[in-house]
């Protein structure tokens, strides 16, 4: 049995902020968000909203913590999720990022995503967003029909999502917009009607993801009808050939872009990179030449700002990986990719020989649900069909 590992090099680095309030807490959802009462307090101290600067200022003394921990290393991408992060006042983003820059060292030209809603989308905040330094956003579209949104518990409409995406567009360099599919009572032509009027934007890139059952969710508890699993899988073999038809290629299980236009900050998790998780409930992911650590932040807002304001930080969770964990940690991620990575990330990101891994390999391969190029760590299709099996062949 390996105990240590040994790293020859660090991966790249990102930064993830977490912005943790919403207008309405969508029946589906097991993020960590935590809907506003009274929307009209909005920025301010009064109950149910939510005061800005005192979340700005615990997320800067968060930021301040992990500077020790990434001394030296240069931040290649940020994102900012929740949540709804286009919550924030663009005064306000402004002053975030602004002292994000002033901490670490930043990429001239990182990607810096920001997450909306179209429910939250305007022109004026929009502009504002965008003079602060984000140059990505990814809309929670979902649906642009106003039946499925409202079945799914959206404070937008088909005609605000629309003129969303034509905001962002105007405004950012590089513009995401999130679809589900698989959603109640839907049929082949409703969601063929979603995906060609998402495409018909244009946009970089497009998130497809099976609308699944949560626990800890209003659906979960009070489960809508949905499609038969034979009716979903007609409605993802609709949806790749669209896409397809369209010039999106499908680089990860839920991850459509043009070329040369994935989410870099994805990519990093997916490849196994590090990351350091600020807000909260955010996680954090940090490698060292001999080890590689995870860490959790209080979950609920106001429990993390007292944290950090009587503590100086908000860490419920700070734990060095075990060896034996890592091929599994790192297959769960990589595997999601379509192209994989090469085998020699195993050793690089891990610090582990592949021969800890080699009876997975074979076995994966044996059942056609691996590649045998043996330069290659890459699912077939079959393999990214039934991933849960394939990423379950490296529990051990």
């Amino acid at each position: 049995m390996i105990n240590s590992i040994a790293l020859t090099a660090l991966p790249l680095l990102a930064l993830y902020i977490h912005f943790p309030w919403c207008e309405k807490k969508c029946p589906y959802c097991d993020f960590n968000s935590h809907q506003i009462k009274d929307v009209s307090s909005l920025n301010s101290k009064l109950a149910g909203g939510f005061d800005e600067q005192r979340y700005i200022k615990a997320l800067i003394t968060d930021l301040e913590t992990e500077l020790p921990n990434i001394w030296g290393r240069q931040v290649h991408s940020i994102f900012i999720g929740g949540g709804t992060p286009s919550l924030l006042s663009a005064a306000g983003m402004d002053q975030l990022l602004g002292a994000v820059r002033a901490r670490i060292h930043l990429e001239p030209d990182a990607e810096i995503t920001m997450e909306a809603n179209p429910g939250s989308v305007e022109a004026e905040k929009f502009a504002g967003f965008a003079k602060a330094g984000i140059n990505r956003v990814s809309l929670g579209i979902q649906s642009f029909q106003d039946q499925q949104l409202k079945a799914l518990g959206r404070i937008h409409n088909g005609a605000e999502a629309k003129r969303a995406v034509e905001i962002a567009l105007s405004n950012f360099k590089s513009v995401n917009l999130d679809l589900m599919y698989g959603l109640p009572n839907q049929s082949l032509d409703a969601a063929r009607s979603d995906v060609e009027t998402a495409t018909s934007f244009q946009t970089p890139h497009l998130s497809l993801y099976n609308l699944t059952l949560e626990p800890n969710t209003y659906f979960a508890n009070f489960p809508p009808e949905l499609p038969s699993e034979d009716e979903i899988d007609a409605i993802f073999e609709q949806n790749l050939a669209l896409l397809t038809g369209a010039g999106y290629q499908r680089y990860e299980v839920s991850a459509y872009a043009k070329k040369g236009q994935e989410c870099k900050h994805n990519l990093n998790y997916w490849r196994f990179g590090d990351y350091i998780g600020i807000g909260a409930g955010a996680h954090g992911k940090i490698s060292y030449p001999a080890k590689i650590t995870r860490q959790v932040r209080e979950r609920h807002p106001e429990t993390y700002i007292q944290a950090i304001e009587t503590k100086g930080n908000a860490l419920i969770e700070s734990r060095e990986i075990l060896a034996k964990d890592l091929p599994f940690e790192f297959m769960l991620n990589t595997l999601r990719l379509t192209d994989g990575v090469d085998t020699n990330t195993f050793s690089e990101r891990t610090g582990l020989p592949l021969s800890v891994i080699s009876r997975g390999l074979h076995a994966a391969s044996k059942k056609g649900l691996l590649d045998e190029n043996p330069s290659k760590l890459r699912p077939t299709t079959l393999g990214l069909r039934y991933l849960n099996n394939l990423q379950e062949m490296f529990l051990d």
